[in-house]
């Protein structure tokens, strides 16, 4: 490997009552692929906000040297002007624009004022060709999926000819597929001499494409392992983030199950535009009280419309179908008439849907259940931080206190703030869509304890997740769903990765039939 594209000495960074960063070092060789693994909290994204200038130089103590010359960046713009893009975990797109316009924005080609709309469209498919996106440039970023508005925003990096890539948590939404093609065009770009710095919890995806692993605990450098001269392995990435060895990471557990608590029968909705389009299709699930259900399959199968829809009609148009709890129909057409059942979503979008990111923690538990805090419509908020104080301490959410801005908390406190809030609530039915999502392997093994507690308290939790080894890992039984409808049915001692891809992508196999 060349020598040092980037090297950080000796970083620190401090927020208000927080040593986000302490004597970091690190350093990334030219056409290196360097991972850096963290718990949630580590210090990773702010490393990655200094290195790139959205903290500016003099917001932070240390150097930074970016082929070989002194760095002192005070803004974004100016870290890019040398070649140095990051892609952060939440995509930096305007939806109604189309694809070229996004790759050149702020970057465009225009003589006296005038863009060029030929050069625009010329480079633009130029650069859609070099990452292996085949749509047509003019298509708008609305209507294409989340792992091609990922290449997007990688041909957006290559317009600025980019010579470090920052990509945080690449991966995070995307399925299997869409996560194997962007691996190996991470290291197509890699074999093109670009060096790649990838944020990532997915210690798979780190093997197949690190040639070193930088491993930050609490704002400091562990360790930084060569991966061609000291071998990678889970234990070792996995003791070094959080400080012990996580000897199993599902809770053991001996569920006790009892009656259906809820059952969903024959539920389609459709699309809230295209009307003439199922989106979820005569879909039928039970979960029994002290059973943790989970429900698979690929982006786009339907899952996350049908628990939208049966909370609160929060998805869709025309829904028909049954919700039945404990045996009795129930009505869920607003969001707190499903509360007022015992009815609980956890959102897959917390930042947008399931938190106010500008109030503090104490407000956010809160908001699901204010009338356990107030009286005569006003708010206790003695009892409002002394509800707060006990879910952090029990939640272990990091931070200096309750009044912390949600906003600025790590991604898995931010998850751990949305289960507080609904547990709050004391629901008889949880549904999680993506509990895990873009947070650490330390912080995933306590969500997963909170849930199988959860379950041994009674409630039924259905989970939606994308990782399979997750489902198999924490579910009693596990449905699989296909374009909207459910297609399979498994007992976690039944159930292999190979078992359930095959249910998961029934639907698409019976569609290529038909042509």
């Amino acid at each position: 490997m060349a020598g040092p594209v980037l090297e950080m000495r000796s970083i620190s960074k401090s927020f208000p009552g927080v040593k986000a960063l302490s004597e970091v070092n690190l350093t990334v060789a030219a056409g290196e692929v360097h991972a850096i693994c963290g718990e949630n909290g580590a210090g990773k994204s702010t490393l990655m906000k200094v290195l790139s200038g959205v903290h500016p130089h003099g917001s932070y103590e240390g150097e930074i040297r970016f082929q070989s010359e002194s760095c002192a960046f005070a803004d974004i713009r100016a870290s890019e002007r040398l070649g140095i893009v990051i892609i952060h975990q939440e995509l930096a797109l305007v939806p109604y624009l189309s694809i070229a316009e996004n790759i050149f924005l702020g970057n465009e080609h225009a003589t006296r004022g005038f863009i060029s709309r030929h050069r625009t469209l010329t480079h633009a498919q130029a650069l859609l060709e070099r990452v292996g996106l085949p749509d047509n440039p003019q298509t708008r970023v609305a209507d294409i999926g989340v792992g091609k508005q990922q290449l997007v925003e990688i041909a957006k990096a290559l317009a600025k000819e980019v010579k470090l890539l920052i990509l945080d948590e690449p991966t995070a939404s995307l399925n299997d597929e869409d996560s194997r093609k962007l691996l190996d065009l991470i290291l197509e770009l890699k074999a093109q001499g670009i060096a790649c710095i990838v944020i990532s919890h997915k210690l798979n995806e780190i093997a197949r494409v690190a040639d070193a692993v930088t491993i930050l605990r609490d704002g400091r450098t562990i360790e930084t392992i060569s991966v061609a001269t000291e071998g990678i392995s889970e234990e070792r990435i996995i003791r070094g983030m959080v400080g012990r060895d996580l000897e199993h990471r599902y809770p053991e557990r001996t569920p006790e199950i009892g009656e259906v608590t809820l059952a969903i029968e024959g539920w389609t909705v459709l699309h809230p535009i295209d009307v003439h389009r199922k989106v979820v299709d005569e879909a039928s699930i039970t979960v029994r009280r002290g059973e943790i259900v989970g429900m698979a399959g690929l982006m786009g199968a339907g899952r996350t419309e049908l628990a939208m829809s049966v909370f609160g009609r929060s998805y869709g148009r025309h829904t028909s179908g049954r919700v039945l709890l404990d045996g009795k129909e129930i009505r869920t057409r607003t969001v707190p008439e499903a509360m007022a059942h015992g009815l609980a979503y956890v959102t897959e979008d917390r930042k947008r849907l399931g938190l106010h990111l500008g109030e503090d923690i104490r407000r956010n538990i809160s908001l699901s259940a204010l009338g356990k805090v107030s009286r005569r419509g006003w708010v206790n908020e003695h009892e409002e931080t002394r509800v707060a104080e006990r879910y952090r301490g029990m939640m272990n959410i990091k931070a200096p206190s309750v009044f912390a801005e949600t906003g600025k908390l790590s991604g898995g406190n931010q998850q751990k703030v949305v289960l507080s809030k609904w547990i709050f609530s004391d629901p008889e039915v949880l549904i999680l869509d993506e509990p895990t999502r873009g947070i650490d392997i330390g912080a995933k093994a306590e969500i997963y304890a909170v849930i199988a507690d959860l379950a041994a308290q009674g409630k039924a939790v259905l989970v939606i997740s994308s990782e399979l080894p997750e489902l198999l890992g924490l579910c009693d039984r596990i449905y699989t769903m296909a374009e909207g409808r459910i297609t399979g049915e498994t007992t976690r001692a039944d159930a292999t990765q190979e078992s359930l891809m095959r249910l998961m992508t029934v639907g698409a196999a019976n569609q290529n039939e038909q042509v």
